[in-house]
């Protein structure tokens, strides 16, 4: 096809488009189906139609025919995310056990240094303890009855079948598993919260799909439940809520440290106390008078880095980074951090992990693929990221309690751009 064949061909597909009896999905068929074609042609089009150049977004390390009907519709191209790393991190989990090197992309100057500087004071004083409690994706149907009576039928015919349940998640998934199910009932309303082991996937789209096998026997044994909504809102997914901080969503998990307080002096440029005072007035006092569901001071800013590094959901750093720094000074003076994370919601397969980018960001970590046992690695990832957590939010209230902070956004995020 000629050049000039094509800029007319591109100019006629542009019209159609603006006129709109063509859509933008209907473009591959234009270039007999192929997405990495079709990504070309619809870019050439939107910079027809709109006059904007599309170079850096043509950049891409993405083969469109395996990611289309997976991860996204209408490719054009790529975003480019400038990543960095922190560490070495020593991590004394169940699962991550040694020195991490935490990747990180984001666009905001001084976060990976802040972080890298926590990692510093946390290897340097033994290292971070890290535990989960709970290992659980929930998504809660919404069913319709007619009346509190029939609300109570359910509730009861759900705990009484539950084998019959399990097996109905068992014909969609292999690593996945009901744990349990938690009901709610508002008048004729009936929400059940279930609750399942989803392996190593974070397991969102998991979950979805079993619920809907288990919808299909709810209705076929209770012909006065109706199924209004495979999500309820209780579960919940992408949305700040109490049920997630109080109940947990995905992965819950603490992580520790004992700051040895000369290293509090020499490396964060404060002293225990000072932090503690930061962390009690800021972080809850603070938080307190906001009307917060959430105590801590950036817990996002770390999730939502790695998030974007490791190919994870990141609209679900919404509930990810709900959760509580707790900070004192022990007897021998030095400083005790915690962070907990109810509702971490990680995972090594599926979504977005497989993704070039991401899957180099999880193997650096080890974290990669599927674990042995199924599930052991995406607890170990979220570990490594609890940690994390807990290095930045440190760096952050040491900077705070120092008056540092300002000063390195200035240094290190405000550079002048040259040319």
């Amino acid at each position: 096809m000629s050049q000039e064949y094509a800029n007319a061909d591109v100019s006629h597909l542009a019209n159609r488009i603006v006129k709109g009896d063509l859509g933008l999905h209907k473009l591959d068929t234009f270039v007999e189906g192929d997405k990495n074609k079709g990504a070309a042609l619809r870019r050439a089009v939107l910079e027809k139609i709109t006059g904007v150049r599309l170079t850096h977004i043509s950049q891409t390390v993405f083969d469109f025919n395996q990611l289309y009907g997976r991860n996204i519709e209408n490719p054009i191209g790529s975003a480019h995310v400038p990543m960095g790393v922190a560490g070495p991190l020593l991590v004394k989990g169940e699962y991550a056990k040694g020195l991490f090197f935490v990747p990180l992309a984001c666009s905001e100057g001084a976060l990976v240094a802040s972080v890298n500087r926590g990692c510093a004071a946390i290897t340097r004083s033994g290292g971070a303890i890290v535990r989960v409690l709970r290992n659980e994706m929930t998504r809660a149907p919404l069913f319709r009855v007619n009346s509190v009576e029939q609300a109570v039928e359910l509730v009861q015919w759900v705990r009484a079948n539950r084998r019959l349940l399990e097996e109905a998640v068992g014909k969609v998934t292999r690593h996945g598993r009901l744990l349990d199910v938690e009901p709610y009932i508002v008048g004729n309303n009936v929400f059940l919260r279930f609750k399942f082991f989803t392996g190593d996937a974070m397991g969102m789209n998991m979950a979805t799909i079993a619920c809907d096998e288990i919808r299909k026997v709810i209705e076929e044994h209770l012909p006065f439940a109706h199924c209004i909504s495979l999500s309820g809102n209780v579960c919940t997914d992408k949305k700040p809520a109490h049920i997630n901080a109080i109940r947990g969503r995905g992965k819950t998990v603490v992580a520790e440290a004992v700051v040895n307080k000369d290293v509090v002096s020499k490396v964060l440029k404060t002293e225990p106390e000072a932090v503690v005072e930061v962390n009690v007035r800021k972080n809850y006092v603070g938080s307190a008078t906001a009307g917060s569901i959430s105590f801590n001071a950036h817990f996002a800013n770390i999730i939502a880095a790695i998030f974007i590094a490791t190919g994870q959901d990141v609209a679900q750093v919404v509930e990810s980074s709900i959760g509580y720094t707790y900070a004192e000074v022990t007897e021998g003076g030095d400083l005790y951090i915690s962070v907990t994370l109810p509702s971490l919601e990680v995972g090594t397969v599926g979504g977005g992990t497989w993704l070039p980018t991401a899957r180099e960001a999880l193997a650096l970590m080890g974290c990669a693929g599927g674990g042995d046992p199924v599930g052991s690695n995406a607890l170990k990832f979220a570990e490594v990221v609890t940690a994390a957590v807990l290095a930045g939010e440190l760096s952050l209230l040491a900077a705070l309690a120092a008056h540092h902070l300002a000063e390195a956004h200035k240094r290190l995020g405000r550079r002048k751009r040259h040319g």
